[in-house]
């Protein structure tokens, strides 16, 4: 392992796998966007302690073992030092040094730190540059460091036990007896403006005591247990996703209740419109309570003016939320910037999905004038020239060029690689809009207004007749991906089209030719489907979004081709991603690489991809309900269950499942499926739900 990676909330911090923070360009701790120590690395009389191995017991605890050699290069050194790392708005380290000699070693640990207090982005563009005046501040009691920048300021207090510091040290004096340990603590905490963080780990108290030690018990406890039949890798790639949507959790202490998940380490460990409502989504049957903190908190923060720097306008769902004390270097120039175009109708298409699981019923109905807000951006601005589709094309060169979710700067190409110019409508933004007419034609019928109801589902056919009629190849036989701003079709074969099936707009008739290209060889690589197609000219296995494989792609895409009927397709997607993850032990990155199974044994990691990473960790889950073909609708007393799992899995036991008020508990033999514990007024179809 080169790096370890630890997170929870918007903290996280990297380093090499000895536990030092050397100056590697992309390694720190980072606090709300900005590195708030570029260096901390631990010497035992001045010398390197030797890595043996690190072990991650949670997202946000590492263990780095290593062997001291104090005073000598002796190499059967007998003195083990164990290095506990907890992170969590700022840092807590316990070091032990354990004796295994016979004779008494005494040595000086050193920890050195420094801070850069760059930004986020100048750190993953590598472009760190010095920053505003900077102070340190040491004394008898702690080392500070300080940095002010614009009209705020951010800075680091490290404070350990019995330590003495220096400018850029701290330092112990340690005296081990034979067969004997000696032991400190030390803790970082971050300030803001003057503010200093509340320790979440304090030295005072046991770590099993902490905030976020309990929290993870709590979402442990609380969350769906495969209790049997699973095999050994996907059960761990179950359980890993499980613990990694735990600690990529984000809680606004203004706002206890509306728990949101952030986007993902180490670049987006901030809110996200369409990460965090797609990860939560797929994340739905394990916690919906993140779904719906991530509705409300979304809602709070609705456009309520036109801003182009910002690209904010009057109903859209933002696309990201940023912490830095420098905002001029976040896109728009904002702390909130808005330049998306899908996250708004999948934040309605999101509130309907909590309607069908039965959760917050009272809350869902009070965001439905935001969801209406939603559906009049979408007709207001999102449809900007009248044409019936939703189309982007930024509003300042500092936003994003394309606004889906391939929001790379080539992301949307013809079949021979040539760049599409806006405005651009995608397919799958047509597919989010249908579901989002859908979604509120249910929420109308749920909540007493059938006239609505009637409205919606009308909306939602005339653009399913307009998508086929202007999206559709004939001679190609396939779908475009999107519409280019003259109105050409964007001709590429790409993976986007599988979101439409996912959605449901595709035409039943040419379903089974969307589902064989999507499982052709040039779009299948044995590790997933790649989002580009490998006889396309832009097609790059090691590019970000045009040949790369990503799994909450592959996610929508299975449940796509379920909805659909096409089981086999679907049962082979899911069962790539399920040995991919096995590959990765169980924790899925961002994205691999798109190359062959056949050319490489292993899937390829892409060299920057995010990991842990929100849509990533949910895909599993969502791949397994899929598999399971779990379609509940509480409010009209339902829950469809109707099994079509692989032979691996054709037998197995969840435990925990939220729906309605209450937790099923799901038993499957042999692909049949019994169901224990349904709320009063729900009735179970072992049957799959209708194409409509």
């Amino acid at each position: 392992m080169d790096v370890v990676t630890l997170v929870h909330g918007t903290s996280f911090c990297i380093s090499g796998n000895d536990g030092d923070v050397d100056g590697a360009v992309a390694q720190g701790l980072f606090y709300q966007d900005t590195r708030i120590l570029s260096r901390w690395s631990l010497r035992l009389d001045g010398s390197r302690v030797q890595p043996i191995t690190v072990v991650t017991p949670t997202p946000f605890h590492a263990t780095f073992l290593g062997r001291g050699h104090p005073g000598s290069e002796d190499p059967n050194s007998a003195l083990l030092v164990r290095r506990d790392r907890y992170v969590a708005a700022g840092m807590r380290e316990d070091i032990v040094l354990h004796n295994y000699g016979t004779r008494t070693v005494s040595c000086t640990v050193s920890l050195h730190a420094d801070a850069d207090f760059a930004d986020l982005f100048e750190v993953k563009e590598e472009r760190v540059r010095p920053r505003g005046s900077c102070d340190i501040d040491f004394s008898d009691s702690a080392l500070a460091l300080l940095c002010y920048v614009g009209d705020g300021s951010r800075g680091i207090r490290i404070r350990g036990t019995d330590a003495e510091y220096g400018r850029d040290w701290l330092t112990f004096h340690a005296v081990v007896p034979p067969k004997g340990d000696w032991s400190a603590s030390v803790v970082a905490l971050p300030t803001v403006d003057g503010e200093q963080a509340a320790p979440m780990f304090p030295l005072e108290s046991p770590v099993e005591q902490s905030e976020p030690a309990e929290r993870l018990r709590r979402w442990r406890a609380g969350s769906p247990v495969v209790r049997r039949g699973a095999d050994p890798a996907t059960a761990r790639t179950l359980q890993r996703s499980r613990e990694d949507l735990g600690a990529l959790r984000i809680f606004d202490p203004e706002h206890l209740e509306d728990v949101v998940i952030a986007a993902g380490a180490p670049w987006f460990m901030a809110l996200f419109g369409r990460d965090s409502l797609l990860a939560s989504l797929m994340a739905l049957p394990i916690d919906p309570t993140l779904a719906l903190g991530t509705a409300q908190t979304l809602a709070r923060h609705q456009g309520v003016r036109t801003e182009p720097n910002s690209e904010e306008e009057p109903g859209r769902i933002l696309h990201e939320v940023r912490f830095g004390a420098d905002v001029s270097l976040a896109l728009g120039g904002s702390s909130v910037y808005y330049g998306t175009v899908d996250a708004t109708p999948l934040f309605v298409m999101l509130l309907g999905e909590l309607s069908r699981w039965g959760i917050g019923r009272d809350e869902v109905e009070a965001l439905l004038p935001h969801a209406d807000r939603a559906l009049e951006w979408i007709d207001r601005y999102g449809d900007r020239d009248g044409d019936g589709f939703v189309e982007y094309a930024r509003a300042t060169e500092r936003g994003l060029v394309n606004q889906g979710w391939k929001d790379s700067w080539d992301g949307v190409n013809f079949a021979d690689g040539r760049i599409a110019e806006p405005p651009i409508a995608l397919c799958e933004v047509q597919g989010y809009v249908y579901a989002a007419f859908v979604a509120r034609a249910e929420l109308a019928d749920t909540f007493g207004d059938p006239e609505g109801g009637r409205y919606w589902r009308q909306r939602a056919a005339r653009l399913k007749e307009l998508f086929h009629r202007r999206f559709w190849l004939p001679g190609a036989g396939r779908y475009a991906v999107a519409l280019d701003g003259g109105k050409r079709p964007v001709d590429a074969v790409a993976s986007n089209i599988g979101h439409c099936l996912w959605t449901g707009i595709v035409d039943p008739d040419r379903a089974a030719g969307v589902a064989d290209s999507l499982l052709s060889p040039e779009m299948f690589s044995g590790w997933g489907v790649r989002t580009l197609a490998s006889d396309m000219g832009a097609y790059n296995p090691m590019s970000y979004h045009n040949g790369s494989v990503w799994p909450h792609d592959n996610a929508l895409i299975a449940a796509g081709l379920m909805r659909y009927g096409f089981v086999g397709h679907a049962q082979r997607v899911a069962s790539a991603v399920f040995d991919a993850a096995a590959a990765f032990d169980g924790r899925l990155p961002e994205l691999l690489c798109g190359f062959d199974r056949a050319e490489y044994a292993d899937p390829v990691p892409y060299p920057t991809s995010c990991s842990p990473q929100a849509w990533a960790s949910a895909a599993p889950v969502h791949l397994l309900r899929t598999l399971l073909r779990v379609e509940p609708c509480v409010p009209e007393g339902t829950v469809r269950i109707a099994p079509a799992l692989p032979g691996s899995l054709a037998t197995l036991t969840i435990d925990d499942v939220p729906l309605g008020s209450g937790r099923i508990r799901i038993d499957v033999d042999d692909n049949e499926a019994d169901v224990h514990g349904l709320p009063d007024g729900v009735k179970l179809l072992r049957e799959p739900l209708p194409l409509t």
